[in-house]
């Protein structure tokens, strides 16, 4: 009954999803809505996962300062993880939620510098916190709440003085004093001296245009100048004049009028003040944050200074009552009961038999992520769907209350152990695609616009002669249809070189050969090789009307363009070109396709010619297949002899008979 009663101030857990971890929250009001519900107000308290990469960084940093600080042993690498998951940041930020709801209890603590951290692992259901997150700003700040001891913020007391002993510091520089008690004036004298300061202080408001208008009544004015800024300044006055009456009563109305002392009380407007209650009602007595947020013209000394005389007031009185005769109307406490409906994310039935691994659409043979353990009498989906990941019961219920796993995971960027590597060996397609961060759109575009880096992977000269050497352990072929399965890379070589022949024991002979300069290099390529100016690429300019008015070629897919797209003449495969009235193929109704920086193709085109087309006749189609598959090898190809010319009669060039014309 008391584990299911929830009162304000409480810590628990709340859910919001049936596969997402529990939100932790504070109660802060329990309200009854118009339809019969409870409400829950609450502060909200985020983990290590709800912020973002930077912050994180700064967590880790201040986590490290705190265990060098206070001295704390050191953690082994799961209890750091599994620590980071007992990690809250507290915030300032409300919401409302269900109280049905509400899934248990939970306990969340300040860290002190007295606290171990493995400790907080040994209790069920215990967080603390050390900083501050606004949700906002997206910044973490320390909280304000740490005890200052130490040398920087106490004074060092001096050893006490023995009897008889003078104390030969200036007393001037230690201390000011403000009041003798041993003065010459008794009491009624002191008395009647105040009296003539309030009526000063009085007169002195009526003169004051701004006094006048806050204190419109002679009793206002009055009370204003009653105020323990008026009765300091009078003592303070009997002070400065050798407490001489006459002296001090001439101080306080000089030659330009009455002196008028005023405290935060009057200085602040009534818009101010009222600014002031409602940052109070938010932010409680964190004077900074109210300073900053609602009143930033004012000083930090003036705001603390207010809260201080607006406590003696009636206003503070007034508003004490009316929060004491809301929170008497308000609920105290709620009976939640235990939350008995099954998560959806279970994947076998509670009537299954327990430790056998497969449900409805899962994969045998799989383990927990978390724990790795191959039984459990009851499995929770966790993760992608397309992963098939699963949680065992004690997994499934340290991931909603902490928000993690107890062991770092390949989704958590750990590798997993070598003796999992076999069942997850071979991923799908699918399954790849769902680890990818290119999986969607949006990433593929982020891809491309990347610069695109080249890399060559090169081989040893051992490795490529154990390729050769031990080519019946190493099985190429099995290897390449199975390029996911590992090789025992050092293994090969060691059985590689014990199978290679002993070298000899005269050492080979090496001849120096000295290298040019590199000035004589670059002198050498430019001579075999001058710099020539690259003429600038613009549109094809069109020869004629015809080929002004032709559209340009749709582009493939794949970015590659035809020779009519480089030239800007379109051109049939057989060389000739098209002349006017003629279609191409290509010119059909195809909307232009982006292509985009990273899929740009290569400018270079190579066009045949006649002779080359012409050539091409006299290769026989096996010669054409090889020249295809060996694009390195020169062609041979064999002409045939030219026919032989017929002997023509010579006709002489000139004559010297006349031409005849006949009709």
């Amino acid at each position: 009954m008391a584990a299911n009663m929830y009162r304000v101030g409480d810590y628990v857990y709340f859910e919001n999803s049936s596969s997402n971890p529990y939100l932790i929250r504070r109660i802060e009001e329990l309200n009854k809505t118009a339809n019969g519900n409870v409400e829950a107000k609450v502060v909200c308290l985020f983990r290590r996962r709800d912020i973002s990469g930077n912050l994180n960084t700064l967590a880790d940093s201040n986590a490290r300062e705190f265990e060098e600080e206070s001295k704390q042993p050191t953690p082994s690498e799961q209890q750091k993880h599994q620590l980071k998951h007992r990690e809250l940041f507290l915030s300032r930020q409300f919401e409302s939620l269900p109280a049905t709801h509400i899934r248990g209890k939970c306990n969340v603590t300040l860290l002190n510098e007295t606290d171990v951290l493995p400790g907080y692992l040994e209790k069920e259901d215990c967080f603390f916190y050390s900083l501050v997150f606004d949700p906002v700003q997206k910044t973490l700040l320390a909280d304000q709440g740490e005890i200052r001891v130490g040398s920087k913020y106490q004074a060092d007391i001096p050893d006490k003085l023995a009897e008889g002993e003078s104390d030969n510091r200036i007393q001037e520089k230690l201390e000011t004093k403000v009041w003798d008690p041993n003065n010459q004036l008794k009491d009624p004298q002191i008395d009647q001296f105040l009296v003539v300061a309030r009526a000063v202080g009085t007169f002195a408001r009526a003169l004051d245009c701004s006094s006048s208008i806050r204190q419109p009544s002679l009793h206002m004015s009055a009370a204003a100048a009653s105020r323990d800024i008026t009765l300091f300044h009078a003592m303070d006055t009997l002070q400065k004049n050798g407490y001489d009456l006459a002296k001090a009563m001439s101080t306080l109305v000089p030659q330009g009028g009455p002196v008028l002392c005023r405290d935060e009380m009057e200085e602040w407007s009534a818009s101010e003040a009222m600014l002031f209650e409602e940052a109070l009602e938010k932010y409680g007595k964190d004077f900074n944050d109210i300073r900053q947020d609602f009143l930033p013209w004012k000083s930090l000394a003036s705001v603390v200074q207010f809260y201080y005389m607006w406590k003696t007031t009636d206003r503070y009185i007034q508003q004490k009552r009316l929060k004491a005769a809301e929170a008497d109307s308000k609920l105290k406490q709620v009976y939640i009961p235990t939350y008995t409906k099954p998560n959806p994310n279970q994947i076998m039935a509670p009537g299954s038999k327990p430790g056998i691994n497969g449900a409805a659409g899962f994969q045998k043979g799989l383990s927990c992520e978390s724990c790795h353990t191959a039984q459990s009498p009851q499995w929770y989906a966790w993760g992608p769907p397309n992963m098939q990941c699963r949680l065992c019961a004690s997994c499934w219920i340290y991931w909603k209350k902490y928000g993690g796993l107890k062991t770092p995971t390949q989704l958590e960027g750990a590798a997993r152990a070598g003796s999992e590597s076999g069942p997850r060996g071979h991923m799908t397609r699918q399954e790849v695609q769902g680890m990818s961060p290119f999986t969607r759109n949006e990433g593929r575009a982020k891809l491309l616009a990347k610069n695109r880096q080249t890399f060559i992977l090169q081989t040893t000269k051992l490795t490529r002669i154990a390729r050769r050497v031990c080519e019946d352990i190493l099985q190429p072929h099995r290897a390449a249809r199975r390029p996911y399965a590992s090789i025992n890379a050092n293994a090969v070589k060691a059985e590689c070189i014990i199978r290679l022949p002993k070298a000899t024991k005269t050492p080979l002979k090496t001849k120096l050969v000295p290298r040019p300069s590199l000035a004589n290099i670059v002198k050498d390529l430019a001579i075999s090789a001058p710099l020539k100016l690259k003429a600038s690429r613009g549109p094809p300019t069109p020869i004629n009307r015809n080929q002004a008015s032709q559209p340009r070629v749709g582009q493939s897919l794949l970015g590659k363009r035809g020779f009519d797209s480089a030239t800007g003449i379109p051109y049939p495969a057989n060389g000739r070109p098209y002349t006017s009235g003629m279609r191409t193929t290509s010119q059909s109704v195809i909307k232009r396709q982006k292509v985009s920086q990273g899929e740009a193709p290569n400018p270079v085109v190579f066009v045949a010619t006649k002779d080359t087309r012409a050539l091409r006749k006299h290769l026989t189609q096996s010669e054409m297949r090889r020249a295809a598959r060996k694009p390195h090898l020169l062609v041979r190809i064999k002409l045939p002899p030219p026919p032989r010319s017929l002997a023509m009669p010579l006709l002489p060039s000139s004559t010297s008979e006349p031409i005849v014309l006949e009709d």
